[in-house]
């Protein structure tokens, strides 16, 4: 401050009061400005923008007749005030439930807020891979439409519920014979846990991305959504064609080999069990 006094001095300006600022007023600032942030870019990534942009017209208008003493529009809009913001979360539901999930899946936010429930990290075993891995190909030679979901951290269990329960070990023969023509389990996704086929013909969400290709289907379009919406690792074959691809994060890996495959959900279940390891040494750390 001592070297400002001369500079408001030299414009008269040595009577105004400058603020004192904090070490806790700049955290706050920032914390402020890293929200927005956010905010305006979750709203600009999805629909919510266009919906944003209406309502920023309505503001628009409100001010206006602010502004020019339109009595009649202020007072409908004072009155309609409580019930527009009901109707803003039930409009926004889906673009603040994509929010709060994605929030949730935050590595900072995990890594802070760890619940000890259960198994906290659904690994899969080597076999659970060749059987996979196995089943993949041979439906892509044949050309066997099929869609599996691997849960990882994520669970699936609101998937899993709009399906038939399953739970048998996983192996070839038998997710083949789900995704076979014809049958009462074809249609619709397989959840794979804890080494185990849970469930099948389970409803997923489509994407609504734009970036898809107009190429793809539905089974493509329901696997990139999942995969949105949740860690899990999403395998899908392609009807038409018999090429295989894996989703992830909401990134679709178009036309992989099964080797690629193979080191793909290799590399995920050797994280897995890094996390599990460090975790296990935080926990014995004191003993």
């Amino acid at each position: 401050m001592e070297y400002i006094k001369p500079f408001l001095e030299t414009f008269r300006l040595s009577d105004i009061t400058l603020p004192t600022v904090g070490i806790t007023d700049v955290l706050d600032i920032l914390i402020v400005a890293y929200i927005a942030y956010k905010i305006i870019f979750w709203i600009k990534e999805t629909r919510a923008w266009i919906l944003f942009k209406g309502i920023l017209v309505i503001f628009v208008f409100a001010f206006i007749a602010l502004v020019l003493g339109l009595n009649t529009i202020l007072w409908i809009l004072s009155k309609t005030i409580s019930v527009g913001i009901i109707a803003v979360i039930v409009v926004f539901q889906p673009e603040l439930r994509k929010a709060l999930e994605q929030l949730g899946k935050g590595k900072h936010f995990t890594s802070i807020f760890k619940f000890d429930i259960g198994n906290e990290v659904n690994d899969f075993s080597e076999k659970t891979v060749e059987e996979i891995l196995r089943a993949s190909g041979k439906m892509s030679k044949e050309k066997t439409g099929a869609l599996m979901l691997i849960e990882r951290e994520v669970p699936l269990g609101d998937f899993e519920r709009t399906g038939i329960p399953i739970d048998a070990l996983v192996t070839s023969q038998l997710i083949i014979n789900i995704f076979e023509h014809n049958t009462p389990l074809h249609d619709g996704a397989v959840i794979i846990k804890n080494n185990r086929i849970a469930a099948a013909t389970c409803f997923l969400p489509l994407t609504d991305s734009n970036d898809v290709s107009m190429e793809l289907g539905t089974r493509h379009r329901a696997g990139i959504g999942a995969s949105e919406v949740s860690d899990a690792y999403v395998i899908i074959v392609s009807e038409e064609t018999g090429a295989i691809s894996l989703a992830r994060g909401g990134v679709l890996y178009r036309n992989i080999s099964i080797d690629t495959l193979r080191s793909m959900l290799s590399q995920s279940n050797k994280t897995i069990k890094k996390k599990k390891i460090v975790l296990w040494k935080g926990r014995h750390a004191n003993e």
